[in-house]
């Protein structure tokens, strides 16, 4: 580990001389790769550089304490010997979790697509909550929700929603809401007071970048274009703005009628399409990857069970880390971080056990 903690030091340094040579600040795109690199190095170089003083600081300590022979300077040191040694033991926890190998798709926009399943209208009804859940909390973390596709039925359900959440880091951790979530209580509709069990599923996308080639062949496409239904201002039932596009390969089929524009909603269309084929890509290559799966919480199964939600007893529970929370109502209005970053501390932990075999 010390070796790679030595070259990514060395590999710093360099980035930090590099920065200051005039020839890179009049190269914007080798400015901005160098910045990058440098903002992903920074946390390991800097829990690197503090657990090299520490340790220097535990070498100061013992020799001092061989030769101090005042009982009150022999107390000082030793406590700071220990809160050395403690920080230590920290530091090189941090350093192994910085190490670990990261997703590319981290820092990615992501593109979140909602689907009802069993259940008919309360599926429905469950999807749009959970669509308000995703929504206030990406508003409380200060980032963007854009709405690109969306079914709805009459009672204020919705058979599918898709929608982008743009923020730094959004795909780190809204990677782990994919799957599927059931619901269990006793709908309005039921006059016997039964509690119901439905289901919806949750696939979480990382947004296309312009420099990620996904070929899209004229032929394989099918554009269609219509009139928009539903809400959404003055432009819809009037104009051919809505689009739809169908891929003939996979059998994808993709809408758009959000925006008021034909050419806008051609543009959400295949940006949607793309991430589709993208997400297609990476999951058949996580899918040949079955040793890395099981290192990972979950199987990252589309079709695997993650998360119920009990309304009778107000309870959530994460199958995947066998956590349970007794507040459902602050999560369906967003509060979810909780889960999210014990999903991410389980995905760490079974990655570090996986790596120390």
């Amino acid at each position: 580990m010390f070796d790679k903690l030595e070259d990514l030091l060395i590999r710093y340094e360099e980035i930090m001389s590099e920065l200051h040579e005039p020839t890179v600040a009049n190269n914007q795109e080798r400015f901005r790769k160098l910045m990058k690199e440098q903002s992903d190095l920074t946390p390991i170089v800097e829990a690197y550089t503090e657990y090299k003083k520490c340790k220097q600081d535990i070498e100061d300590s013992l020799s001092m304490l061989e030769m101090e022979t005042d009982e009150d300077m022999r107390d000082m040191l030793k406590e700071e010997l220990n809160e050395a040694k403690k920080r230590v033991e920290v530091l090189e926890g941090e350093m192994k979790i910085l190490l670990l190998p990261k997703d590319p798709n981290d820092e990615k926009n992501v593109i979140v697509e909602i689907r009802a399943g069993a259940g008919g209208d309360e599926a429905a009804l469950f999807a749009a909550e959970i669509y308000r859940m995703y929504v206030h909390y990406a508003e409380g973390r200060r980032w963007r929700v854009e709405t690109m596709e969306v079914e709805e039925i009459g009672i204020g359900g919705m058979k599918s929603v898709t929608f982008m959440i743009s923020g730094n880091g959004a795909y780190s951790v809204m990677k782990y809401e994919s799957g599927v979530h059931r619901v269990q209580r006793v709908p309005e509709t039921e006059s016997g007071g039964r509690i119901h069990t439905s289901t919806i599923s949750v696939a979480v996308m990382p947004e296309v970048d312009e420099d990620i080639d996904i070929k899209i062949e004229d032929k394989d496409i099918r554009i269609d274009v219509m009139r928009a239904s539903g809400n959404g201002g003055q432009c819809v039932n009037t104009t051919d703005s809505a689009v739809r596009l169908t891929h003939y390969p996979t059998g994808i089929v993709v809408y758009s009628q959000t925006e008021k524009s034909q050419l806008q909603n051609k543009a959400k269309a295949f940006a949607l399409l793309k991430a589709k084929l993208y997400d297609m890509e990476q999951q058949q290559r996580h899918d040949a990857e079955a040793e890395l799966r099981r290192s990972q919480i979950g199987t990252g199964d589309r079709s695997e069970k993650i998360r119920t939600y009990n309304f009778p007893q107000g309870r959530v529970t994460d199958h995947r880390i066998n956590l349970t929370l007794y507040k459902l109502d602050k999560i369906m209005n967003g509060d979810i971080q909780d889960i999210l970053d014990a999903c991410i501390a389980a995905d760490q932990a079974a990655k570090l056990a996986k790596m120390n075999e």
